[in-house]
C-alpha cells in the first residue's frame, strides 16, 4: 500500500511531530515521510478529511464478538471491521464464547480467523477451565499460542485459593491474571445498582459493597502472592481509592472502566430499558465523577468500551430476565469526548498496550503505520443509523456525542468509516 494523507494533525506527546498538521507518506507499511506539502509526482493515493486528526492506534481491552457458539450475536470478521471503522487497530478478545476459549486450540482458531483482519485480535484465555471457577485452565499453553491475559469474563473467582494459585503460577511466565471483582453472595438476585433509582423502580440493586469487598480481597492476596493483577471495569467510588491505595503500596495492579459507567448513570433506569442492563451496573452520579477524577489522576489505566453485543431475544424482554450488556466500539471515543478532554482521551485508549504487553509504535518517520483517525469537533446524536455491529443493543442511542472516528491505518490497510 501507498498512501499520502494530507493535512493530518498529530497527537502523540511520544512523537516529534505532536501538536503539528502534516503530510504523511505510508509505504509498505511504514511512516516513510512525514512533512508538510509532501509531493507526489508518482500520483500516489491520497487522503484528505475534514478535520483529520491522527494519534498512535487505539487498543480495547474488552471485546466480545460471539464467535464461536455465538455467531447471531456478532463474528470475528465483521466485528473486527467494527472495530477498524471505530477507530481501533487492536483489541483484545474476551474468551466468552461457545465452547469457552480456555485452551491452546482455541486460541489457535480465533487468531486464524482474524488473520488478514485490520484491526489486530489478541486473545484473553479463560482464567479457569470453562469459565466456571473450578479448576485452573492451561495458561501455560495458551500463552504460548498467543494468550496475552487470563480472566473469566465478567465471572468473579469466589474461590480465593484458586485465584491465589493463579497469581503464583503466571509469574514463572510473566503472565497477567483478570478478575472481574462481584461478590455474589453479596449480589444475590440483584440486576441494577442499589440506590434511590432501584428502589423507586422496584428493582433488586446490587450494592457498591459487593464489588468493593472483592476488589478488596484481590488486592490482599496479590500483596500476598506478587505478581501482576488487572481489575477490569471498576464502576464505584470506593474501588477507585483501594486501588489507589495498593498503587501506593507498589504493588502491580492495572485497572480499566467501562465508557458506559464514565458517560451515563442508574438514572438511565427509568423506562426501564435492557439496553442499559450492564455488569457491572450503571451506578450513581457520586460513582460516575469518582471515575471521572480516577482517569485524570492516573489511577485508571485503561478505557474500554467493554463491547458485549447480545442477540435481540436476549434483550427485548422483561427486565430482571435481560443479558448484560452494551455494544460500545461505535460510541467509544464520541462518547467519551462529552466528559474528558482529547489528549487524555487518547491516553487512555492507547495506555493499554503497555499494560498487556503489546508494542506501540509512535508516529516518526520509519515506524510501522499504525494509527487511528479521527475529527474531534462538531456535535451530533448517536443514531441507529451510527451501529455498525450485528447486534444493535447499544445503551448510547439517542446520547450527545462529540467528533467522529474516521477509520485506521494498520496492517498495510486503509479502513474508512463511510
Amino acid at each position: 500500500m501507498k498512501l499520502i494523507i494530507r493535512n493530518a494533525k498529530i497527537i502523540d506527546p511520544t512523537s516529534p511531530f505532536h501538536n503539528q498538521t502534516t503530510d504523511l507518506l505510508i509505504v509498505d507499511g511504514l511512516l516513510q515521510k512525514i512533512e508538510t506539502a509532501l509531493a507526489n509526482p508518482d500520483n500516489i493515493e491520497e487522503l484528505q478529511l475534514e478535520n483529520l486528526h491522527v494519534s498512535q492506534g487505539w487498543f480495547d481491552s474488552s471485546v466480545s464478538l460471539g464467535e464461536p457458539g455465538f455467531e447471531e450475536r456478532e463474528t470475528l470478521a465483521n466485528g473486527l471491521l467494527v472495530a477498524a471503522k471505530s477507530g481501533f487497530t487492536a483489541v483484545a478478545l474476551q474468551p466468552n464464547t461457545n465452547p469457552v476459549i480456555d485452551n491452546q486450540s482455541q486460541i489457535n482458531f480465533v487468531l486464524s480467523k482474524a488473520k488478514n483482519a485490520a484491526t489486530e485480535l489478541y486473545p484473553i484465555g479463560a482464567l479457569s477451565k470453562g469459565s466456571e471457577g473450578t479448576d485452573m485452565a492451561e495458561m501455560f499453553d495458551m500463552k504460548n499460542a498467543g494468550a496475552i491475559a487470563f480472566g473469566d469474563y465478567n465471572k468473579s473467582i469466589a474461590n480465593a485459593n484458586l485465584l491465589k494459585i493463579a497469581l503464583q503460577y503466571v509469574q514463572d511466565f510473566d503472565g497477567l491474571v483478570i478478575t472481574f471483582c462481584q461478590d455474589n453472595t453479596l449480589k444475590g438476585h440483584g440486576v441494577v445498582h442499589e440506590g434511590n433509582v432501584s428502589t423507586r423502580l422496584g428493582l433488586k440493586g446490587i450494592p457498591s459493597l459487593a464489588e468493593e469487598l472483592q476488589v478488596a480481597r484481590n488486592l490482599y492476596l496479590l500483596e500476598y502472592t506478587g505478581g501482576k493483577l488487572h481489575i477490569p471495569t471498576i464502576s464505584t467510588q470506593k474501588s477507585v481509592e483501594l486501588i489507589k491505595e495498593a498503587k501506593v503500596k507498589g504493588l502491580q495492579v492495572t485497572c480499566s472502566v467501562a465508557v458506559h459507567n464514565l458517560v451515563l448513570t442508574d438514572e438511565k433506569l427509568d423506562g426501564f430499558d435492557t439496553r442499559f442492563k450492564v455488569l457491572p451496573p450503571l451506578r450513581s452520579e457520586t460513582d460516575r465523577k469518582a471515575l471521572l477524577e480516577g482517569i485524570h489522576d492516573g489511577t485508571i489505566d485503561i478505557i474500554t468500551s467493554d463491547h458485549n453485543p447480545i442477540d435481540i431475544e436476549h434483550k427485548k424482554m422483561e427486565f430482571d430476565g435481560a443479558k448484560y450488556g452494551t455494544i460500545g466500539l461505535e460510541s467509544a471515543f464520541s462518547s467519551l469526548l462529552t466528559v474528558l478532554p482529547l489528549e487524555l482521551v487518547i491516553e487512555k485508549l492507547t495506555a493499554g498496550k503497555a499494560t498487556f504487553g503489546i508494542k506501540s509504535h509512535s508516529i516518526m518517520e520509519g515506524a510501522t503505520a499504525s494509527l487511528s483517525l479521527f475529527n474531534p469537533d462538531g456535535d451530533d446524536i448517536f443514531q441507529k443509523e451510527n451501529i455498525l455491529s450485528k447486534s444493535k443493543n447499544s445503551a448510547f442511542l439517542g446520547s450527545s456525542i462529540k467528533g467522529k472516528a474516521y477509520g485506521i491505518v494498520n496492517q498495510g490497510q486503509l479502513i474508512l468509516n463511510k
